[in-house]
């Protein structure tokens, strides 16, 4: 069964925007970039929000055609513009064009369906559809870039909950720009595979 796995940046004070929504303190180097695209090159679809979406396919659609994209960043845009989507929204007509499928809601037995066919694993983008994942505890996988800076405040990555989620480490790894990556299963997935 394909995974859904939730990768996302933070600060090391716990944010993942600042309170007016920037992420200008995110560290994407080449090095950052080309090991996203090696990573997500091979999954099945992006499940995104429709901020998100909106965000993405308001520069990612074309921004290989700008020569000062280039390297990992051009690469990356024929990595989005071809991977299948599902844009969760309830607001939206349509997903509006590039593989993307609009859905309504978060139904976890239509997200298990999901899992359930075959291809790559399922990227989970945005905080507020990670949220709704989350509280339906369909996420396997979190893999938390921390960057190095405290941004003092913002939205917080987890919101509070009733709940609790035991993980495991599965690894990490730190870049030369000092990111570093937290890779986190559920606890007792790795045994299921």
């Amino acid at each position: 069964m394909r995974k859904i796995i939730l990768p996302l940046s933070v600060s090391v004070d716990g944010f993942f925007e600042g309170p007016d929504h920037e992420i200008d303190w995110h560290l994407v180097d080449d090095e950052l970039h080309q090991y996203f695209n090696d990573w997500l090159r091979p999954m099945g679809a992006f499940l995104t929000g429709r901020v998100t979406h909106e965000l993405m396919a308001g520069f990612w659609p074309t921004a290989d055609a700008d020569p000062a994209n280039a390297g990992p960043m051009a690469e990356f845009a024929g990595i989005w513009r071809d991977m299948p989507k599902y844009v969760f929204s309830r607001t939206l007509d349509d997903a509006g064009g590039y593989h993307s499928t609009l859905v309504r809601d978060v139904v976890p037995e239509e997200i298990m369906a999901l899992k359930a066919q075959p291809g790559g694993d399922l990227v989970l983008g945005g905080p507020n559809l990670a949220e709704a994942f989350r509280r339906h505890d369909l996420i396997d996988e979190y893999r938390l870039f921390v960057h190095p800076v405290l941004i003092g405040r913002g939205k917080p990555l987890f919101r509070t909950a009733d709940t609790r989620t035991p993980l495991e480490l599965a690894g990490t790894r730190t870049f030369g720009n000092g990111v570093v990556l937290l890779h986190y299963r559920r606890a007792g997935a790795a045994a299921a595979g």
